[in-house]
């Protein structure tokens, strides 16, 4: 009887170590199928924009990346995107969250007194046109700030200027057609209204100015 006993107790050792993980080990996965992947936490550190010089009394025409050195990138829609080696957008020291009030959301405006001359940006437009092999009409593109001059961006960094190609429904001919303009309006007024911070909204159009008001819930 007592045999019995003790061989039922090593039955259920023996079944009960059979089901127990070893410790720090997860289960392994059903033979053929995957394990979940880990999930990612929302609140990881967002990847941090360049400082460029900011505003300059007396502005001069800046290198370009190398020619056919850029690749334009298309989201779903075909709306076009910048390649961030070559343009991951880059912020003026000049506009911080603390000063907004006398800079970007100024009564009577603010871009105007820091923009570069047409002179300066015209060259350099054609230089990054080669850098992005841009080959369509310069009239149809747009030398565009990826984070613009109304959220705090540099003035005249290289790496926060790309020929913008047109946007899907684009007339040729017409000039330029890029919705992206009014999700910097957009952003812009919502920082200036305290709906987001100045870095959100930064961050959000250097990311993919194509998403950001959906990311930000302003859409």
């Amino acid at each position: 009887m007592h045999a019995a006993r003790t061989a039922t107790t090593v039955t259920l050792l023996l079944a009960v170590a059979a089901c127990t993980p070893t410790s720090g080990r997860p289960h392994a996965a059903p033979s053929g199928k995957s394990a979940p992947a880990p999930s990612i936490s929302a609140s990881a550190p967002a990847t941090a924009i360049p400082t460029g010089p900011g505003p300059q009394a007396h502005y001069t025409v800046q290198q370009q990346p190398p020619a056919g050195s850029c690749h334009y990138r298309h989201d779903a829609s075909g709306q076009p995107l910048e390649d961030p080696a070559c343009t991951p957008g880059v912020i003026s020291p000049a506009v911080t969250q603390a000063n907004i009030a006398t800079t970007i959301c100024r009564k009577g405006g603010y871009t105007s007194s820091i923009r570069p001359s047409s002179y300066v940006t015209g060259k350099e437009k054609k230089a990054n046109a080669a850098s992005y092999g841009y080959t369509g009409s310069m009239r149809d593109a747009e030398y565009d700030h990826l984070i613009s001059l109304q959220l705090g961006g540099d003035p005249n960094d290289p790496r926060n200027l790309w020929v913008e190609p047109p946007s899907p429904g684009h007339v040729a001919g017409k000039g330029t057609y890029n919705p992206k303009d009014r999700v910097e309006t957009k952003l812009h007024t919502a920082v200036c209204h305290g709906q987001i911070t100045l870095p959100q909204a930064q961050q959000a159009i250097a990311s993919d100015w194509a998403t950001a008001l959906t990311r930000l819930h302003l859409s």
